[in-house]
């Protein structure tokens, strides 16, 4: 597997184009919900609708929590853009045996309070239409493994255009109080009525 290897010049560097590209690309990006930060390892679970995904939940890390973000990538992805390493991305290849080797990363990642995991359990980019996000196994490999109490922050991005002409992001997010024993089923369960709740949200919007 390919290690994250925070350079922290990169970061600073890389959040100012990402404010240019925010502010080229997109009418508006908004955050809907309040979540307290309860001071634990943070697990971003989020739909994974573009290829804009893993810059939106950064710009809301540093918004919200402000922790050290890690992103799991697939690694044929991460090995043609591997400057995205210096930015806390890690890799992990499906079905191979250093599959479990990037699980373990991902689970001593959530080992720290000062952390952030972000991972989109449908493992693939879907359309954000879809009416239920099915979790594949690696995130219940990951949750078996951890031992400490983490924090869930569930996310679902949602654009719009209306009536300009360019999208309006509104990432919905919420967290469980609940921070430790969850199963993949269970935490899908409750991210899917999370999600449901957030596209009614996003319906009564004109």
């Amino acid at each position: 597997m390919i290690r994250a290897k925070h350079s922290i010049w990169l970061q600073f560097f890389f959040k100012i184009y990402l404010r240019f590209l925010f502010r080229k690309h997109f009418h508006k990006i908004e955050t809907v919900g309040k979540v307290k930060d309860q001071g634990l390892p943070v697990i971003v679970i989020a739909n994974h609708i573009s290829w804009w995904d893993g810059f939106w939940i950064s710009r809301l890390n540093q918004k919200t929590f402000n922790r050290k973000l890690y992103i799991m990538m697939l690694e044929e992805f991460l090995r043609k853009h591997m400057f995205f390493r210096k930015l806390g991305v890690f890799s992990i290849r499906k079905k191979s045996k250093g599959t479990n080797e990037s699980l373990q990363y991902a689970a001593e990642v959530l080992q720290n309070n000062k952390n952030m995991l972000l991972m989109f359990p449908q493992g693939e980019i879907r359309s954000q239409h879809s009416d239920v996000i099915l979790f594949e196994k690696g995130l219940d490999h990951i949750l078996t493994k951890v031992n400490n109490p983490i924090q869930i922050l569930m996310v679902a991005n949602v654009l719009d255009y209306f009536s300009k002409p360019k999208p309006t992001l509104r990432q919905y997010i919420s967290s469980p109080e609940k921070t430790r024993n969850f199963t993949c089923k269970e935490l899908q369960d409750i991210y899917n009525t999370f999600y449901k709740e957030s596209i009614d949200r996003q319906k009564l919007l004109v």
